[in-house]
C-alpha cells in the first residue's frame, strides 16, 4: 500500500531519515556508528532517478566514489568493467544516460549501485513505469547479482504477483508497522486481505502463487 512507510524503512537503514526510537544494525553493527563507511556496506537505489549527460560507464563508475581517495584506481575501473559486462552494458557504455530508455536507465541504476560492494542493496520500487519486458528484465539482474554475488536486497515494492516471482522473503506492512513477515508460508488470503483492505483470492498458476483482486 502507498504510505504504509516502505519507502521510509529504507531511508531509515541507509540513515536518509533518522529513525525516531530503536537501533538498525548490520552485520551486528550500528549504522549510527559507522559514519562515511555506510556506503561501503550498503547501497539504495531511490524511487526517483534522473538521467544526467554522463556516459553510462561514468554513471557506474559513480558508484566507487565511498573508495575513491584522490584519484581513481585500477580496481575501481576494473570493478565498472566487470559490472557492466554483467549487466550486457557493453554496448550501450559510451551513449549519455539521457538518451536511455526507462529499463535501461533502471538498469544503469542498478549497476551503480552494485559497484559498490555493498553487504545490503536497497531498492525502492525499481520496476516503477516500466513495460513488462522490463521489468522481468531488471527482477532477473537483481536476483543473479544477489545470488552470485551472496548479497542482500531490500526491496520495497507494489506489484505483488511480480514479488511473487523473484523473492524469497517478504515484509507486509500496515500502519507504518510491519505486519507479518517470513517466506511463502505468510502468502495467505487472510494476510494480503488484511493487509491490502480488500479481498483478495490467491490462486495457483504454474506452481506459483497468484493474487486475485
Amino acid at each position: 500500500n502507498n504510505g504504509v512507510g516502505k519507502s521510509t524503512l529504507l531511508k531509515c537503514i541507509n540513515r536518509i531519515l533518522k529513525p525516531k526510537f530503536g537501533t538498525i544494525l548490520i552485520e551486528g553493527q550500528d549504522t549510527k556508528k559507522l559514519g562515511s563507511e555506510i556506503a561501503k556496506k550498503v547501497s539504495y537505489v531511490s524511487q526517483r532517478n534522473q538521467a544526467t549527460r554522463l556516459t553510462v560507464f561514468d554513471a557506474i563508475l559513480l558508484g566507487r566514489k565511498p573508495y575513491v581517495k584522490w584519484d581513481i584506481s585500477k580496481r575501481d575501473l576494473e570493478i565498472t568493467k566487470c559490472v557492466i559486462e554483467m549487466f550486457s552494458l557493453q554496448k550501450i557504455a559510451m551513449r549519455f544516460v539521457d538518451e536511455l530508455s526507462g529499463g535501461e536507465l533502471q538498469e544503469v541504476i542498478v549497476a551503480r549501485a552494485l559497484v559498490q560492494e555493498p553487504s545490503l542493496i536497497l531498492l525502492d520500487e525499481p520496476t516503477n513505469n516500466l513495460d513488462i519486458k522490463s521489468q522481468i528484465e531488471v527482477m532477473n539482474i537483481v536476483k543473479q547479482i544477489v545470488q552470485s554475488n551472496e548479497i542482500s536486497c531490500l526491496m520495497a515494492i507494489h506489484d505483488i504477483n511480480l514479488a511473487l516471482r523473484f523473492i524469497d522473503k517478504f515484509i507486509l506492512m500496515k500502519d507504518g508497522k510491519i505486519f507479518s513477515s517470513g517466506g511463502l508460508e505468510i502468502i495467505t488470503e487472510e494476510n494480503f486481505s488484511e493487509t491490502f483492505g480488500v479481498n483478495i483470492k490467491i490462486k495457483q498458476i504454474d506452481g506459483r502463487p497468484f493474487l486475485v483482486f
